[in-house]
């Protein structure tokens, strides 16, 4: 109670400790003006229109990557402007030569291929923003930014907007014009943040219009510059959107005895602006079937894997609700929603989400989720509240509640009393000073279930220092073992006993460190040095020692862009419960110590045919464990890329306890015919899962945010080879309205 009303109070005083200054000391010396126009602007790369020879430049981009030391050896120019629908952009990219493109397919992000990228923070707040990238081939990728420390773009959130690029042989023009609509600000507030970045993947080079240190990301929202706009901007009118969608499928299970079916299906997505900040996302009957399926990997752990949110309706804006916690333990995890815990779908009814600014320095988020009932699994409820209130320059102070009901028979709820329920309550304060060079945050959470009443907390602390050369990141957490998260994920708290096959629940504290120095040599073939050591300490709730690990790591990437990365781990666990890596006799509970080495090298990726190799090798629990990596890549540019992945690890324990192979194996091939019509085919042989399965998807976008989709899934056993599982054939048709 003390620390909820330590934070209430935060949350009323806060409005003292906003920074009242909208332009920081750093933003003065990158300002642009934007003027209007009421030409009309054809998106066509080629800037003929008189305004772009008026239009303010921005010039002279500075050195990102690999070192930060001077400008940019090729000029990168910017010009720009606004009417009442949209702001356009103009840059003239100076280079020669085929550029380098990694595909056609959109949303391949920003690495990897000639482009440029326009980042946008509308508030002006240093906490939320939009990045945009075109490729030198007309790619489109587009994504939301946050102030997380860790989080990077997925390139999973979509928008509509328009982009041209065309080659003059010793320059190339891209140009793009960013519907207003698609961000969200205050119409009110004059000064945007701003920059703009160059990919210049045949030179190995990153560069931005700001000075942006080498230690910081590219699309740092702390290195904007200053966009001034002479006058208040207009309100959005009527933007609403509406998709609706219908499908069509046939499959037979053949695992579960069930033969050929049909069936369709219609829904839609719609996304009401209540202001030019505050969004309404609403669902009916949501379908994800062209959603890529998970990236397997080899588990070698104890524990279940963290797997990223792909779902287009959980994306925009997700830190609102995500970003709780650190990557091993958040208390809200979208993919709890309409996923059971095998990854298999539950119907979703419907659902709707707020999300967005009150203000400029509160952002809200409020969503509510119904589920049907799926066989024996009960319909359920989801809802998520948060706010995030922005103080002194980019600091925050955040607070959620979360609630699962599940209607289940009161029979079962007297069985089972937790499953009726899970509610989750958090607050956090994070801070970080203007440079982002310091960081800190304390995390306080709580769940309730019927009956609990003590351990039933998670509480957490860090810190973290970044310059030029040295990071340094630090943390301390407690996790009760009553700690629930029905709408989260918590990676250590589920311990598996082999022997009796039933999982404990274990509390548990943990302290994590990590120290690297970073050194960027302005000569030679070097372009970046990373040296690390990091100590992860896992102690029982009687603070008793739980599991250690210390890890050693080299990292040195190539002006050629190939990398080569050394890691040394040396392993100490008290394993509580018998646990099986192979179909022997499990290994039983003492203490273990054991030393592996990882070494892994990257080729240039730049080149039509890249590879990579990896191996392992060292202890395991009471044996010993040899693993080696492999995959190469085949690009015709820029339509055929044929790529390989796999994965083979072999465990050797002594007996009784047995020993195992591991195989992975992951084919891909991507056909891409221009920017709006893309085929992909992902196979993945997986031993470990018993499961071989082939993923074929065939994408149509016949106008923007408009697709077709036709996707065929096949699933066998790889133990009877190739027993057929399941098999389906989906076709899906949607289309984007704007009222």
């Amino acid at each position: 109670m003390r620390i909820a009303t330590f934070f209430v109070l935060l949350l009323l005083i806060s409005p003292r400790l906003l920074d009242a200054q909208a332009m920081t000391e750093y933003q003065k010396n990158f300002q642009l003006n934007i003027k209007p126009t009421t030409e009309q602007i054809k998106i066509d790369g080629i800037l003929d229109e008189p305004v772009w020879a008026i239009a303010e430049l921005a010039k002279d981009f500075h050195k990102k990557y690999p070192n930060d030391i001077g400008e940019s050896q090729r000029k990168t120019e910017v010009r720009l402007t606004y009417d009442d629908k949209n702001i356009y952009f103009g840059f003239k990219v100076y280079d020669s030569g085929t550029a380098v493109e990694q595909s056609l397919k959109r949303d391949i992000g920003h690495d990897g291929g000639d482009g440029v990228a326009v980042m946008l923070d509308p508030l002006n707040q240093k906490t939320n923003g939009f990045f945009f990238v075109v490729s030198a081939l007309n790619v489109q990728s587009e994504d939301q930014l946050s102030n997380s420390f860790i989080d990077k773009p997925s390139w999973s959130w979509d928008t509509k907007w328009t982009t041209a690029t065309k080659d003059y042989g010793t320059y190339w023009i891209a140009e793009v014009a960013i519907p207003l609509k698609s961000l969200r600000f205050d119409p009110n507030q004059k000064q945007w943040g701003i920059n703009f970045l160059r990919i210049d993947a045949k030179h190995n080079e990153y560069s931005a219009w700001t000075k942006v240190p080498t230690n910081f990301k590219s699309y740092d929202l702390g290195y904007m510059g200053i966009l001034h706009f002479p006058t208040s901007l207009a309100k959005s009118k009527n933007n609403i959107i509406f998709q609706p969608y219908i499908t069509g499928n046939g499959n037979e299970d053949k695992e579960n005895g069930q033969t050929l079916q049909t069936a369709g299906t219609a829904g839609f997505d719609a996304k009401v602006a209540v202001n030019s900040s505050l969004n309404l996302d609403l669902t009916v009957n949501p379908d994800f079937s062209q959603v890529e399926v998970d990236q397997q990997v080899t588990n070698l752990t104890r524990f279940n894997i963290f797997l990223p949110e792909k779902r287009t309706f959980f994306l925009e804006n997700s830190d609102l609700f995500s970003d709780f916690g650190i990557p091993p333990i958040r208390p809200f995890y979208s993919r709890t929603i309409g996923l059971d815990k095998d990854g298999n779908k539950i119907p979703i009814l419907f659902g709707a989400r707020l999300s967005g600014n009150l203000d400029p320095q509160t952002r809200i988020g409020a969503m509510n989720m119904q589920t049907g009932r799926q066989g024996n699994y009960s319909p359920e409820n989801f809802s998520a509240f948060t706010v995030h209130r922005r103080v002194l320059k980019r600091s925050s102070l955040k607070a959620y509640f979360l609630n699962r009901e599940n209607f289940i028979s009161e029979a079962d709820a007297k069985k089972n009393p937790l499953d009726r329920y899970g509610r989750n309550a958090g607050l956090s304060f994070e801070y970080s000073n203007t440079k982002g060079t310091f960081g800190s945050w304390t995390h306080y959470n709580q769940s309730y279930k019927e009956g609990i009443t003590k351990e039933d907390s998670y509480v957490e602390t860090g810190f973290m220092a970044n310059s030029k050369h040295w990071n340094y990141v630090t943390l301390v957490n407690n996790v009760g073992k009553n700690y629930y998260t029905d709408m989260g994920y918590v990676q250590r708290i589920n311990n598996y006993d082999a022997v009796r096959d039933t999982t404990i629940r274990l509390g548990f504290k943990s302290l994590f460190a990590n120290l690297s120095y970073t050194t960027m040599p302005p000569s030679g073939k070097i372009g970046k040095l990373t040296i690390g050591l990091n100590q992860d300490l896992v102690m029982n709730p009687d603070n008793s020692f739980n599991e250690g690990n210390t890890r050693l790591s080299a990292r040195s990437e190539y002006k050629n862009t190939s990398s080569i990365q050394l890691n040394a781990t040396s392993t100490t666990l008290d394993l509580k419960y018998p646990i099986s890596f192979t179909d022997a006799t499990p290994i039983p509970a003492t203490r273990y110590s054991f030393n592996q080495i990882d070494l892994g090298y990257m080729s240039d990726f730049r080149k039509s045919f890249g590879y990579g190799l990896g191996f392992t090798l060292g202890q395991f629990y009471n044996g010993t464990v040899r693993g080696f990596g492999a995959g190469f890549n085949l690009r015709k540019q820029p339509h055929l890329n044929f790529g390989i992945r796999t994965q083979f690890s072999h465990i050797e324990l002594p007996k009784p306890y047995g020993s195992t192979d591991l195989i992975l194996i992951q084919p891909r091939v991507e056909y891409n015919f221009n920017t709006q019509l893309f085929w992909t085919t992902f196979m993945q042989y997986n031993t470990q899962s018993n499961n071989f399965s082939v993923n074929s998807r065939l994408q149509y976008r016949y106008k923007p945010m408009s697709d077709f989709y036709l996707v065929y899934t096949d699933n066998y056993f790889t133990d009877p080879l190739f027993k057929n599982k399941n098999r389906a054939l989906i076709f899906k048709f949607n289309y984007w309205f704007n009222l």
